[in-house]
Protein backbone atom coordinates (compact mmCIF):
# COMPACT_ATOMS: atom_id res chain seq x y z
CA UNK A 1 0.00 0.00 0.00
CA UNK A 2 1.41 3.14 -0.82
CA UNK A 3 0.35 6.81 1.07
CA UNK A 4 1.71 9.81 -0.17
CA UNK A 5 0.79 13.28 1.01
CA UNK A 6 -0.74 15.52 -1.42
CA UNK A 7 1.52 17.15 -3.62
CA UNK A 8 1.05 21.15 -3.77
CA UNK A 9 3.38 23.68 -5.13
CA UNK A 10 5.06 26.35 -3.03
CA UNK A 11 2.94 29.24 -2.33
CA UNK A 12 5.51 31.46 -2.47
CA UNK A 13 7.13 30.46 -5.69
CA UNK A 14 7.39 33.74 -8.09
CA UNK A 15 7.78 33.99 -11.60
CA UNK A 16 10.98 35.97 -11.44
CA UNK A 17 13.50 35.02 -14.59
CA UNK A 18 15.83 33.86 -11.86
CA UNK A 19 13.61 30.60 -11.57
CA UNK A 20 14.80 29.71 -15.03
CA UNK A 21 18.08 28.71 -13.42
CA UNK A 22 16.42 25.78 -11.37
CA UNK A 23 16.95 22.46 -13.03
CA UNK A 24 15.87 19.01 -11.71
CA UNK A 25 17.74 15.79 -13.01
CA UNK A 26 17.21 12.23 -12.29
CA UNK A 27 19.42 9.48 -12.31
CA UNK A 28 18.43 6.30 -13.00
CA UNK A 29 17.56 4.78 -9.16
CA UNK A 30 14.70 6.62 -8.44
CA UNK A 31 12.97 8.11 -11.29
CA UNK A 32 9.60 7.61 -9.69
CA UNK A 33 10.35 9.70 -6.36
CA UNK A 34 12.51 12.38 -8.81
CA UNK A 35 8.89 12.75 -10.95
CA UNK A 36 7.00 13.18 -7.92
CA UNK A 37 9.53 16.07 -6.57
CA UNK A 38 9.20 17.66 -10.18
CA UNK A 39 5.48 17.52 -9.47
CA UNK A 40 5.77 18.61 -6.62
CA UNK A 41 7.93 21.86 -7.50
CA UNK A 42 5.69 22.37 -10.57
CA UNK A 43 8.46 21.57 -13.23
CA UNK A 44 9.37 18.81 -15.64
CA UNK A 45 13.14 17.18 -15.12
CA UNK A 46 15.38 17.60 -17.70
CA UNK A 47 15.78 15.04 -20.68
CA UNK A 48 18.91 12.82 -20.44
CA UNK A 49 20.16 9.98 -22.31
CA UNK A 50 21.45 6.86 -20.24
CA UNK A 51 22.72 3.60 -21.39
CA UNK A 52 25.80 1.19 -21.30
CA UNK A 53 28.57 0.27 -23.61
CA UNK A 54 29.20 -3.36 -24.79
CA UNK A 55 31.53 -3.76 -21.89
CA UNK A 56 29.22 -2.35 -18.94
CA UNK A 57 30.56 1.19 -19.07
CA UNK A 58 27.87 3.82 -18.20
CA UNK A 59 27.23 6.84 -20.47
CA UNK A 60 25.03 9.94 -19.02
CA UNK A 61 24.60 13.18 -21.75
CA UNK A 62 22.16 15.94 -20.53
CA UNK A 63 20.07 16.85 -23.75
CA UNK A 64 19.56 20.46 -22.67
CA UNK A 65 21.56 23.79 -21.82
CA UNK A 66 22.42 24.06 -18.05
CA UNK A 67 24.87 26.52 -18.21
CA UNK A 68 25.09 29.21 -15.63
CA UNK A 69 22.12 27.05 -13.67
CA UNK A 70 21.57 25.52 -10.12
CA UNK A 71 21.07 21.69 -10.79
CA UNK A 72 19.51 19.40 -8.81
CA UNK A 73 20.79 15.78 -9.62
CA UNK A 74 18.04 13.36 -7.37
CA UNK A 75 19.87 9.77 -7.19
CA UNK A 76 19.83 7.64 -3.91
CA UNK A 77 22.60 5.38 -4.16
CA UNK A 78 20.77 2.26 -3.47
CA UNK A 79 21.40 -1.26 -5.25
CA UNK A 80 23.45 -2.04 -7.20
CA UNK A 81 25.16 0.47 -5.00
CA UNK A 82 28.49 0.72 -7.51
CA UNK A 83 26.65 1.48 -10.54
CA UNK A 84 24.05 4.40 -9.08
CA UNK A 85 26.88 6.02 -7.06
CA UNK A 86 29.14 5.60 -11.04
CA UNK A 87 26.19 6.99 -12.38
CA UNK A 88 25.69 9.96 -9.77
CA UNK A 89 29.50 10.78 -10.34
CA UNK A 90 29.14 10.85 -14.08
CA UNK A 91 26.28 13.11 -14.20
CA UNK A 92 28.01 15.23 -11.62
CA UNK A 93 30.98 15.51 -13.62
CA UNK A 94 28.32 16.08 -17.25
CA UNK A 95 26.92 19.42 -15.56
CA UNK A 96 30.68 20.87 -14.33
CA UNK A 97 31.99 20.35 -17.99
CA UNK A 98 28.58 21.88 -19.00
CA UNK A 99 29.15 24.98 -16.75
CA UNK A 100 26.47 24.48 -14.09
CA UNK A 101 26.65 27.52 -11.63
CA UNK A 102 25.81 25.27 -8.85
CA UNK A 103 25.34 21.40 -8.46
CA UNK A 104 23.80 19.82 -5.73
CA UNK A 105 23.78 15.79 -5.43
CA UNK A 106 20.38 15.14 -3.68
CA UNK A 107 20.91 11.53 -2.44
CA UNK A 108 17.41 10.30 -0.77
CA UNK A 109 19.48 7.36 0.62
CA UNK A 110 23.15 7.39 0.90
CA UNK A 111 24.64 4.31 0.13
CA UNK A 112 28.31 3.05 1.95
CA UNK A 113 27.17 5.12 4.88
CA UNK A 114 27.28 2.05 7.16
CA UNK A 115 31.49 2.17 7.02
CA UNK A 116 31.53 5.46 8.88
CA UNK A 117 34.54 4.35 11.22
CA UNK A 118 37.52 1.56 12.25
CA UNK A 119 36.10 -1.10 14.10
CA UNK A 120 39.21 -2.95 13.75
CA UNK A 121 42.68 -2.98 11.92
CA UNK A 122 43.07 -2.45 7.97
CA UNK A 123 39.26 -1.32 7.75
CA UNK A 124 38.18 1.05 4.82
CA UNK A 125 35.72 4.46 5.94
CA UNK A 126 33.63 4.13 3.08
CA UNK A 127 31.15 6.53 4.25
CA UNK A 128 34.11 9.28 4.32
CA UNK A 129 35.49 7.65 0.87
CA UNK A 130 31.99 7.87 -0.97
CA UNK A 131 31.95 11.49 0.08
CA UNK A 132 35.16 12.21 -1.42
CA UNK A 133 34.41 10.95 -4.72
CA UNK A 134 31.42 12.87 -5.02
CA UNK A 135 32.80 16.05 -3.80
CA UNK A 136 36.01 15.58 -5.89
CA UNK A 137 33.66 14.48 -9.20
CA UNK A 138 32.73 19.04 -8.74
CA UNK A 139 29.51 18.82 -6.69
CA UNK A 140 28.72 22.32 -5.02
CA UNK A 141 26.97 20.96 -2.34
CA UNK A 142 25.05 17.81 -0.47
CA UNK A 143 20.98 17.47 0.02
CA UNK A 144 20.68 13.93 2.14
CA UNK A 145 17.95 12.04 3.88
CA UNK A 146 18.23 10.58 7.23
CA UNK A 147 22.08 9.59 7.56
CA UNK A 148 23.03 6.49 9.34
CA UNK A 149 24.96 8.23 11.48
CA UNK A 150 25.05 12.05 12.38
CA UNK A 151 28.70 12.36 11.60
CA UNK A 152 28.69 11.60 8.69
CA UNK A 153 27.87 14.97 7.72
CA UNK A 154 31.42 16.43 8.88
CA UNK A 155 33.01 14.03 6.32
CA UNK A 156 31.77 16.19 2.88
CA UNK A 157 33.82 19.11 2.62
CA UNK A 158 31.26 20.97 1.24
CA UNK A 159 27.86 22.02 2.33
CA UNK A 160 25.97 19.43 3.18
CA UNK A 161 21.60 19.77 4.36
CA UNK A 162 20.63 17.05 6.09
CA UNK A 163 16.89 16.37 6.15
CA UNK A 164 14.76 14.09 7.89
CA UNK A 165 11.63 11.64 6.50
CA UNK A 166 10.12 11.61 10.02
CA UNK A 167 7.31 14.38 9.58
CA UNK A 168 5.50 11.81 6.79
CA UNK A 169 5.54 8.91 9.42
CA UNK A 170 4.88 10.94 12.40
CA UNK A 171 1.44 12.17 10.48
CA UNK A 172 1.06 8.86 9.08
CA UNK A 173 1.26 7.80 13.14
CA UNK A 174 -1.04 10.26 14.31
CA UNK A 175 -3.29 9.64 11.62
CA UNK A 176 -3.94 6.07 13.38
CA UNK A 177 -4.46 7.21 16.79
CA UNK A 178 -2.30 4.34 18.36
CA UNK A 179 -3.18 4.03 22.02
CA UNK A 180 -0.50 3.89 24.75
CA UNK A 181 2.46 4.55 22.37
CA UNK A 182 5.80 4.10 23.44
CA UNK A 183 8.62 4.64 21.21
CA UNK A 184 11.40 1.68 21.19
CA UNK A 185 15.45 2.31 19.76
CA UNK A 186 16.54 -1.08 18.63
CA UNK A 187 19.67 -0.13 19.45
CA UNK A 188 21.78 2.47 21.48
CA UNK A 189 22.88 4.53 18.96
CA UNK A 190 19.24 5.06 17.79
CA UNK A 191 18.04 6.65 20.65
CA UNK A 192 18.49 10.22 19.44
CA UNK A 193 16.35 9.23 16.96
CA UNK A 194 14.05 8.02 18.64
CA UNK A 195 13.78 10.27 21.42
CA UNK A 196 13.47 13.18 18.31
CA UNK A 197 9.93 10.76 17.09
CA UNK A 198 8.63 10.16 20.47
CA UNK A 199 8.99 14.46 21.15
CA UNK A 200 6.96 14.93 18.16
CA UNK A 201 4.62 12.10 19.18
CA UNK A 202 3.19 14.21 22.20
CA UNK A 203 6.10 13.22 24.66
CA UNK A 204 5.46 9.20 24.84
CA UNK A 205 7.61 7.23 26.57
CA UNK A 206 11.12 5.85 25.66
CA UNK A 207 12.64 2.21 25.72
CA UNK A 208 15.75 0.82 24.58
CA UNK A 209 17.08 -2.47 23.07
CA UNK A 210 20.27 -3.70 24.49
CA UNK A 211 21.64 -5.60 21.59
CA UNK A 212 25.06 -7.59 20.97
CA UNK A 213 25.85 -7.50 16.86
CA UNK A 214 28.16 -10.41 16.43
CA UNK A 215 28.94 -9.74 12.74
CA UNK A 216 27.76 -7.75 9.98
CA UNK A 217 23.73 -8.36 9.15
CA UNK A 218 23.53 -10.49 12.64
CA UNK A 219 22.21 -9.43 15.67
CA UNK A 220 21.52 -10.80 19.08
CA UNK A 221 18.86 -9.09 21.45
CA UNK A 222 19.60 -9.09 24.45
CA UNK A 223 16.96 -7.04 26.57
CA UNK A 224 14.60 -3.87 26.84
CA UNK A 225 15.22 -1.06 29.26
CA UNK A 226 12.08 0.78 29.63
CA UNK A 227 8.20 -0.02 30.19
CA UNK A 228 6.42 -1.00 27.47
CA UNK A 229 3.89 -3.83 28.91
CA UNK A 230 0.29 -3.41 27.54
CA UNK A 231 1.62 -0.68 25.14
CA UNK A 232 1.81 -0.18 21.17
CA UNK A 233 5.44 -0.40 21.03
CA UNK A 234 6.97 1.93 17.62
CA UNK A 235 10.02 0.21 16.51
CA UNK A 236 12.10 3.05 14.91
CA UNK A 237 15.08 2.90 12.92
CA UNK A 238 16.70 4.90 9.63
CA UNK A 239 16.67 1.50 7.48
CA UNK A 240 15.30 -1.91 7.08
CA UNK A 241 17.82 -4.66 5.39
CA UNK A 242 17.71 -8.08 6.58
CA UNK A 243 15.16 -7.12 8.76
CA UNK A 244 17.61 -9.30 11.78
CA UNK A 245 17.34 -6.05 14.30
CA UNK A 246 13.67 -5.24 14.00
CA UNK A 247 12.08 -8.66 14.02
CA UNK A 248 13.94 -9.63 16.82
CA UNK A 249 13.60 -6.57 18.64
CA UNK A 250 9.37 -7.30 17.78
CA UNK A 251 9.40 -10.30 19.08
CA UNK A 252 11.52 -9.18 22.46
CA UNK A 253 8.94 -6.67 23.05
CA UNK A 254 6.31 -8.89 22.80
CA UNK A 255 7.93 -11.57 25.20
CA UNK A 256 7.77 -8.45 27.63
CA UNK A 257 4.17 -7.76 26.83
CA UNK A 258 3.57 -5.15 24.42
CA UNK A 259 -0.14 -4.87 23.12
CA UNK A 260 1.33 -4.48 19.16
CA UNK A 261 4.10 -3.80 17.32
CA UNK A 262 4.59 -1.12 14.66
CA UNK A 263 7.75 -0.96 13.11
CA UNK A 264 9.29 2.71 11.38
CA UNK A 265 12.40 3.20 8.94
CA UNK A 266 12.99 5.64 5.99
CA UNK A 267 15.35 3.18 4.22
CA UNK A 268 13.52 -0.05 2.81
CA UNK A 269 16.49 -2.05 1.29
CA UNK A 270 15.12 -4.90 2.01
CA UNK A 271 17.82 -7.83 1.52
CA UNK A 272 16.91 -11.33 1.65
CA UNK A 273 15.32 -12.71 4.17
CA UNK A 274 14.08 -9.65 5.12
CA UNK A 275 10.36 -9.60 3.23
CA UNK A 276 9.95 -13.35 5.16
CA UNK A 277 11.07 -11.95 8.47
CA UNK A 278 8.85 -9.15 8.18
CA UNK A 279 5.57 -10.50 6.92
CA UNK A 280 5.87 -13.50 9.44
CA UNK A 281 2.98 -11.71 11.72
CA UNK A 282 5.60 -10.87 14.75
CA UNK A 283 4.93 -6.43 13.50
CA UNK A 284 1.26 -5.20 12.83
CA UNK A 285 2.70 -2.80 10.60
CA UNK A 286 5.85 -2.00 8.41
CA UNK A 287 5.95 1.70 7.77
CA UNK A 288 9.28 3.17 5.16
CA UNK A 289 9.24 5.92 2.68
CA UNK A 290 10.04 6.05 -0.92
CA UNK A 291 13.67 7.07 -0.49
CA UNK A 292 14.51 3.75 -2.24
CA UNK A 293 12.40 2.37 -5.02
CA UNK A 294 10.57 -1.04 -3.45
CA UNK A 295 10.29 -4.00 -6.48
CA UNK A 296 6.63 -5.43 -6.51
CA UNK A 297 7.64 -8.89 -5.46
CA UNK A 298 8.80 -6.77 -2.19
CA UNK A 299 5.69 -5.44 -1.15
CA UNK A 300 3.63 -7.50 1.47
CA UNK A 301 0.18 -6.96 3.33
CA UNK A 302 1.87 -5.50 6.47
CA UNK A 303 3.82 -3.09 4.39
CA UNK A 304 2.99 1.01 4.03
CA UNK A 305 5.28 3.24 1.89
CA UNK A 306 4.97 6.79 2.45
CA UNK A 307 5.98 9.79 0.18
CA UNK A 308 8.83 11.94 0.71
CA UNK A 309 9.10 14.09 -1.96
CA UNK A 310 7.12 16.69 -0.58
CA UNK A 311 9.65 17.33 2.24
CA UNK A 312 12.67 17.14 -0.48
CA UNK A 313 11.03 19.32 -3.21
CA UNK A 314 10.45 22.35 -0.50
CA UNK A 315 13.96 21.59 0.69
CA UNK A 316 15.29 22.19 -2.73
CA UNK A 317 13.52 25.12 -3.27
CA UNK A 318 14.63 26.33 0.01
CA UNK A 319 18.20 26.08 -1.02
CA UNK A 320 17.28 27.46 -4.33
CA UNK A 321 15.62 30.83 -2.45
CA UNK A 322 18.39 30.70 0.29
CA UNK A 323 16.51 30.79 2.95
CA UNK A 324 16.10 28.56 6.05
CA UNK A 325 15.83 24.45 5.95
CA UNK A 326 15.99 24.10 9.65
CA UNK A 327 12.96 25.43 10.34
CA UNK A 328 10.72 22.87 8.38
CA UNK A 329 11.31 20.47 11.43
CA UNK A 330 10.71 22.76 14.39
Amino acid sequence: MIRSATLTPPSTLPSLPDNNRLRLLSGSANVALSQEVARYLGMDLGPMVRKRFADGELYVQIQESIRGCDVYLIQPTCRPVNDHLMELLIMIDACRRASARQITAVLPYYGYARADRKTAGRESITAKLAANLIAQAGASRVLAMDLHAAQIQGYFDIPLDHVYGSPAVINYLKSKQLPDIVVVSPDVGGVARARALAKKLDDAPLAIIDKRRQAHNVAEVMNVIGDVAGKTAVLVDDMIDTAGTITEGAKLLRQQGARQVYACATHAIFSPPAIERLSSGVLEEVIVTNTIPIAEENRFPQLTVLSVASVLGETIWRIHEDTSVSSMFR
